[in-house]
């Protein structure tokens, strides 16, 4: 019974996590944002999404549908 129990314990708590994962990308990208027929400039001055995406500038960013997101490309971040 308590091996069940330990199990049913570990499985909850990663199947939480996972949640929580989807949930930042979720909250991530703002669908009803998103347009892709948008005309912006082809500067290239990268910015990192919180989807963990490199977009090339503030412009093509935000009309991904991204909310946030800081300067520098993503790898440059690690």
């Amino acid at each position: 019974m308590k091996v069940f129990q330990n199990a049913s314990f570990i499985f909850l708590v990663l199947l939480l996590a996972n949640c929580s994962e989807d949930t930042q990308i979720h909250d991530c990208i703002d669908r009803s944002k998103i347009n892709l027929d948008a005309a912006c400039i082809t500067l290239y001055e990268p910015v990192c999404g919180c989807d963990g995406k490199t977009y090339s500038n503030e412009c093509n960013a935000i009309n991904s549908g991204v909310t946030r997101f800081s300067s520098g490309a993503c790898d440059e971040k690690n």
